[in-house]
């Protein structure tokens, strides 16, 4: 930090004069144990030969922005935080690691230790000690930490709270950020008001108008600020700013007192509750719901119920409006699987949403809905802030590039995640809506598709689906995520199939699925090992008749019916390595059926689910059924 031109004269001076008691100040002085003249920040300055002096019986020379305090004011009271007084010039000295703390850091560094690391272990012995009063804590100025400008690296040490000294890159930032803490401190006293508040204040309220008009970049910078000095509704800004930014679950949840408003309750709770539904620590639910400053009962209540509405998956965002009609409409194309779509409709709508409370600044609600929220990435977050709301004007940003990837190829990713078990079967049904798939393959005919299962942070789709334990063994029910393709047809897809594939007793549903009008394909995909071969199958009916199919097993190929040569097995995987096999036959079926399925919806979880009906056919007489189970336990005496 270059310290040329900082006038430490006008800032001590400013400071000093909007000093005002806290509470703790005003206690004393209403018992009359000290007075006003005695609460003074500022000493008078040290000369340039009290200076001059100390640095010759420190042997060096004191860093520009320490030196030119200590000839503005030689000392200071810090009433505030741990360190209650900076010394005189004639005060300070040499640390010299009274409490053998070089041998504790020095003996946590390794290989992998950074420079910073480094500096810090060696602080303790080289270090400066500037406080003369204090809570067991320590101002220490590094002479081995410097910077361009010549500057010294200062440590705070807090030698009761466990913790790492907290490092400012010179004496002068720490400095201005006890001086922001000291206007934090008060910033809720109603006398509180002078030109540095109001200045704060100007910001917060332009930073609102910076982020409305989608420059929040520049929004965020002043409520940072702003936030440090305690000003309100700063702190509520900048939390919705990051979120958004960042995504739910990286940083801190807060919005200060704006969660104490009934009007942002359905913008800002929501989001609450969805990070708290995140951690799955059974302790918290028997918790009250913690929303971070006092409310009224009202918004405690509402708040519980969003939570309830959260966790069990029911909860929707609606706002109204014509901003409330596009979410409905984004949710139900995001709702089969069409989530860039979803995000096209909510990206034309933005700049009709209004905000119901002054200090909100977006559609933070959409962030907790379990289908629309995975919609809203990172980088579109990122796109709804640089969207100009609320009647504003600005620039409108490029659009951020769509998430699905065209067709099927994206499947024959290595190590996806959606194929755990090495294997996945898929189901398209042509000419038919996708809650028309129970009554043609679902174990119920007459259920209805069912809601995926809610599942906490950083589990995939496959982890928590449901398992039916009552099912026969040779039995084979695929719970599949159920949605539409871009060019119409429903389809329901499995995962993690855990069987081998198909097997003697395998019967392609696509016959059923077929007699709903259109064709049906049944595709099945399980990569090869060692001691397993890879297996592809794949077939086609059409008004419940199978038209062609075929599985191939390693080099083995079974067909049926005239296979169009576009899909025929030996044209399409001949001449390729065994890895390119799944990719090629996945490009084949794209150019020839114009299937497709989208890979954002089903790596969420956001889709309904079905569970279908057998895909294997019972044992007929005279065939054997062979199963093995295997469980885990402590063995019996």
């Amino acid at each position: 930090m270059d310290d040329n031109g900082f006038d430490w004269g006008t800032f001590l001076r400013r400071w000093q004069d909007e000093w005002v008691p806290s509470e703790d100040d005003a206690e004393e002085l209403a018992e009359g144990d000290v007075t006003l003249a005695d609460l003074a920040l500022a000493s008078p300055p040290a000369s340039e030969d009290e200076v001059a002096d100390a640095e010759r019986r420190l042997g060096t020379r004191l860093p520009p922005s320490y030196r030119g305090f200590l000839l503005t004011s030689n000392g200071w009271t810090l009433r505030d935080d741990s360190i209650y007084q900076l010394g005189a010039a004639h005060e300070i000295g040499w640390f010299g690691d009274p409490f053998s703390m070089t041998p504790m850091y020095r003996q946590s560094l390794d290989e992998r230790a950074t420079e910073q690391q480094v500096l810090l272990a060696g602080m303790w012995e080289r270090a400066l000690q500037l406080e003369t009063d204090s809570d067991m804590s320590y101002a220490l100025l590094d002479p081995g930490d410097t910077d361009d400008d010549g500057e010294w690296a200062l440590y705070v040490y807090k030698g009761w709270s466990g913790e790492y000294p907290t490092r400012y890159p010179s004496f002068r930032a720490y400095m201005q950020r006890r001086y922001e803490s000291f206007h934090a401190e008060r910033a809720q006293l109603p006398e509180f008001v002078n030109d540095t508040t109001r200045a704060r204040d100007a910001d917060v309220a332009r930073a609102r108008e910076e982020a409305l008009s989608g420059r929040w970049e520049a929004a965020r910078e002043l409520l940072v600020v702003a936030k440090r000095y305690g000003r309100p509704g700063a702190g509520g800004m900048l939390g919705q700013l990051d979120v958004l930014a960042q995504g739910v679950g990286h940083g801190g949840m807060y919005f200060g007192g704006l969660v104490a408003d009934p009007r942002c309750t359905d913008e800002l709770v929501p989001v609450m509750a969805l990070a708290r539904a995140r951690d799955s620590r059974p302790h918290l639910d028997a918790r009250r719901f913690p929303l971070g400053v006092e409310t009224d009962d009202g918004v405690q209540a509402a708040a519980d119920a969003i939570l309830a509405r959260v966790r069990d998956g029911s909860y929707r965002y609606a706002p109204g409006g014509d901003f409330g009609r596009a979410v409905a409409e984004a949710r139900e194309a995001a709702r089969w699987g069409d989530t860039d779509g979803a995000w096209r409709v909510i990206r034309a709508a933005l700049p009709s949403w209004s905000p119901p409370a002054p200090g909100l600044l977006a559609p933070l609600g959409l962030l907790a809905d379990p289908v629309l929220g995975p919609v809203v990435t990172r980088e579109r977050g990122r796109e709804l802030l640089a969207t100009p709301r609320a009647g504003r004007t600005g620039t409108v940003p490029e659009p951020v590039p769509d998430v699905d990837p065209p067709g099927l190829s994206w499947l024959a990713e290595s190590r996806r995640w959606n194929a755990p078990y090495g294997s996945y079967r898929c189901l398209w049904v042509e000419g038919v809506e996708p809650d028309a798939l129970p009554g043609l393959v679902g174990e119920d005919r007459s259920a209805g598709l069912t809601a995926p299962p809610v599942r906490p942070a950083g589990w995939f789709p496959h982890d928590v689906r449901r398992q039916r334990a009552e099912s026969a063994p040779w039995e084979d029910r695929a719970v599949v995520a159920v949605g539409r393709t871009g060019s119409g047809w429903a389809f329901g897809f499995d995962p993690a199939a855990r069987t081998r594939g198909p097997g003697h007793f395998f019967v392609s549903p696509a016959a059923e699925a077929s007699r709903g009008g259109g064709r049906a394909v049944v595709l099945w995909i399980r990569r090869g090992r060692d001691d397993l071969p890879a297996v592809f199958h794949l077939s086609v009916a059409e008004r419940g008749e199978v038209l062609y199919a075929f599985t191939v097993r390693g080099t083995d190929v079974e067909r049926s019916g005239p296979v169009p040569e576009a899909l025929d097995p030996a044209g399409v995987l001949s001449g390729a390595d065994g890895t390119d096999h799944e990719r090629r036959l996945l490009a084949a079926l794209e150019e020839e059926l114009g299937l497709s399925l989208p890979r954002h919806a089903l790596s969420e979880g956001i889709l309904p689910e079905l569970t279908t009906r057998s895909w294997n056919r019972a044992p007929r007489e005279g065939e054997v059924f062979a199963y093995a189970t295997v469980s885990s336990g402590r063995p019996r005496p």
